[in-house]
Formats: structure tokens, sequence, C-alpha cells
């Protein structure tokens, strides 16, 4: 169902604190992963299974698709917030990859994780895309892309997403985008980027107003930064595209490339990116002291779960 006729139908130091001590995971050669990424309440551990997985046999598409009733038209905005209330399970409707595709998710995340392995996390969170290239062809630890990678990353920014059911505003329509040095500032003790002016200034005043509890946890995040997020939930999610799109973003569609950012609880660790976050004092404060306008509220019609935790700047 296209956006608008379903629209119509209604009329590292402090980060490294905020994420319970984990900063961003890194895949190893076994596939192994060492710690947490923001926005993915997962354990090492089940990331180490999810990739494991995903270079398995595909699940049988037709089966996966019989095991659902198909619903008319006049039923699919009560099955729509039923499904966002269990955003974290799969639907009838799930886009899935294909069979071919599966092993290029995997090996293109990897690929773009021994780039953040080179990099660093810090300087992975700006880095443009054809500098992740550069990187990628100038260092045998990361091995060029192949066509077949690029391909793959193309088609995922460039696809249609409404067909995951993501509803969500293309912000950012350059593959290669790049965010100028001089229009961003790094946040110290994150591990983190703000874009200077607006942005930066709001969260100074959080932080000010807040107190030392609240934190930066995730900020600017480049076209390479948010496909290795959305490839990590994929994978996570068994090769299903809807059912990563309604906790992360696609490629060119996160807010967080041009102003937006996330906040935490210190010591909150992975729970700042789940729903236990609206219980905090941090997040009441944040409400009565009117910083909030949340980007993505309870049963938003742009199929994308409730984040308490997202600064809407922009």
């Amino acid at each position: 169902m296209q956006r608008r006729k379903f629209l119509g139908l209604l009329s590292i130091g402090s980060a490294a604190a905020a994420l319970g001590g984990a900063g961003a995971w890194r895949l190893s050669a076994n596939n192994r992963v060492s710690a947490v990424i923001e926005d993915m309440p997962t354990s090492a551990t089940e990331m180490s299974a999810a990739v494991q997985r995903m270079s398995g046999v595909a699940p049988d598409k037709l089966k996966y698709l019989q095991s659902f009733q198909a619903v008319d038209e006049e039923t699919q905005l009560t099955r729509y917030l039923e499904k966002m209330n269990n955003f974290e399970y799969s639907h009838g409707e799930d886009v899935l990859l294909s069979e071919t595709q599966r092993p290029l998710l995997v090996e293109s995340f990897k690929r773009i994780d021994r780039v953040q392995s080179l990099v660093g996390h810090g300087n992975f969170n700006v880095l443009g895309f054809d500098d992740m290239l550069r990187y990628s062809r100038r260092n045998e630890s990361v091995g060029a892309f192949t066509s077949q990678e690029l391909e793959f990353l193309e088609s995922l920014f460039f696809d249609d997403v409404e067909r995951y059911g993501f509803y969500g505003e293309k912000v950012i329509d350059s593959l290669t985008a790049v965010v100028s040095s001089r229009d961003r500032i790094k946040v110290s003790r994150t591990g983190h980027f703000l874009f200077k002016g607006q942005s930066e200034e709001i969260y100074k005043k959080i932080r000010q107003d807040v107190g030392d509890s609240i934190v930066l946890t995730s900020g600017i995040r480049s076209i390479v930064k948010q496909t290795h997020l959305f490839l990590a939930k994929t994978i996570q999610s068994n090769g299903n595209l809807s059912l990563a799109s309604r906790s992360l973003a696609p490629p060119g569609h996160s807010f967080h490339g041009i102003g937006d950012f996330d906040v935490g609880k210190v010591g909150f660790g992975a729970k700042n990116f789940t729903v236990d976050f609206s219980g905090t004092e941090e997040f009441r404060q944040l409400v009565d002291l009117g910083y909030l306008t949340i980007r993505y509220p309870e049963e938003n019609l742009l199929g994308v779960r409730y984040e308490p935790w997202h600064i809407k700047v922009v």
C-alpha cells in the first residue's frame, strides 16, 4: 500500500558508561562479535549467532507467506498497529531477501565492519561512501568491494522502502553524500559527533539542565554508518528487510544524517535503546523541560517502533 494511500486511512568515556561499559562491537574472523551497537539492544552472542545463521540456507518464502492469512484493505490499519506493537516479530507481508542476496548481505556487512575496525568507531560515524571504498582498496585487511557487493549496497540505498512497510521520509538522496568537518563537532568522551548549530546547542542545554546522568549515545550517522547498522539488523532479522526497518531506518532515511541524535542514561546500557528508557528520571526531565519532541511516537504511521530516546531536531 502506498504511503499517501496508507496515511489517508486515518484522516568510549561517558558513552561507554551509558552503554554499560561496552563500545561498538567488532566482527572477528570467526564471526564472533565483541560488544553491542547503538539502536540495537542485542548482545554480542546474539549478533554472532545471527551472522552465522545468515550464512546458512534461506527460509522457504512460500511456506513463510502461507503461514499467514491475507487481509483486505479495510483491516490493514488495525493489522498495521498490531504489527507495530509486535515489531520484533515477522508478519505475512514482510519483504525478505532472496537466496542470492543473503551471502551478499553477510559479505558486505563483514567488509564494512572491517573498515570500521580500521578507521575507528568515532571516525566511522562520519565516514563517506567514497572514502570507505578508498580504504577498502588500499588496505589488504579490508579488501576491495566486489562489483556484486557494490550493486547490492546501491540497490539497498535506492530501493522503494515503502514495500518494506517503512513510510518515513528519505532525507539524503545521494549515496556519496558527506558531512563536512566544518559542519560537525566531536562531543568529548562519547565517540560521537553532532552538527554544529542547533543540534549542538540543544545537547548542551540538555546536559546543563538534566545533568551528567544523561549522555549522547548516537549522533551524526553517515550513509556508511546507517548502512552498517541496517545490514546488522537485517542479519539479526534473518534477511527480513521489513522486520529490520521497524527498528532501524534504511540508509538515506535516518534523521541522524541531518541533525537528530539519541540520548541515554549513564550506566543504563543497551536499555537506553528500548522502551525502558521512558521509565527513567532522565526521560521524565526531558519531557518536563520541553526538550523532547519524539520523532517516532507510539502508534506512529511511519512503520517505526516507538523511540523515546530519539531527540527530534530537524
